[in-house]
């Protein structure tokens, strides 16, 4: 969390650093960037930075945190739906929502899994149990597995199937198809 005085600076001013510092995270990973790198490229002195942040996880934490609530607006709300058909459609609506911001925005795609990683759990969980107790309630999605398990394995899939839509996979059905497997009880239906 960014210190009182990166509140006192000019929006402007503020988007610019967390620009800056965004572009050099996903250039060079959370890990390896370095933060008097950031520090020069957004025309600042080391002094004013540890006046800012407290070192680089400070400003790592703000930028993810950014990156997070941009993820979270491409996605939209989850609102829940009363029939198959509009649960798959909104589902599809919203991964490509998701999809077209990561294909437009490389940085925030970067860093799409070190912002999703470092959520609190009940924010990075809060969407997809939407979906999750929307399909239960229809019947599109099994209740015969604990509800945690599924949340876990349901967020790598649609991680996997956003991951490979975005290399070029182009048969977004399959995609699909194999959510729904993973979600329909065994002599279920599939939707």
């Amino acid at each position: 969390m960014p210190l009182p005085r990166f509140h006192r600076l000019t929006a402007e001013r503020r988007a610019d650093i967390l620009r800056v510092a965004r572009a050099e995270f996903a250039r060079h990973g959370p890990e390896a960037a370095s933060y008097n790198q950031i520090i020069a490229l957004a025309e600042i002195s080391k002094a004013s930075a540890y006046h800012y942040f407290d070192g680089k996880e400070d400003l790592l934490g703000e930028v993810l945190a950014e990156v997070r609530a941009r993820l979270l607006g491409a996605l939209g709300p989850w609102v829940p739906v009363g029939t198959d058909r509009d649960f798959w459609a909104g589902l599809r609506a919203g991964s490509a929502r998701l999809v077209g911001h990561l294909g437009t925005h490389p940085d925030d795609r970067a860093l799409a899994d070190a912002a999703l990683a470092r959520a609190p759990r009940e924010e990075s969980a809060a969407w997809l149990a939407a979906v999750l107790d929307n399909g239960i309630a229809l019947g599109v999605i099994r209740d015969d597995i604990d509800r945690e398990l599924l949340l876990g394995v349901t967020a790598g899939a649609l991680a996997a199937v956003d991951g490979w839509a975005l290399a070029g996979g182009t048969d977004l059905d399959q995609g699909w198809s194999l959510l729904a497997g993973l979600w329909t009880a065994p002599g279920g239906r599939h939707a």
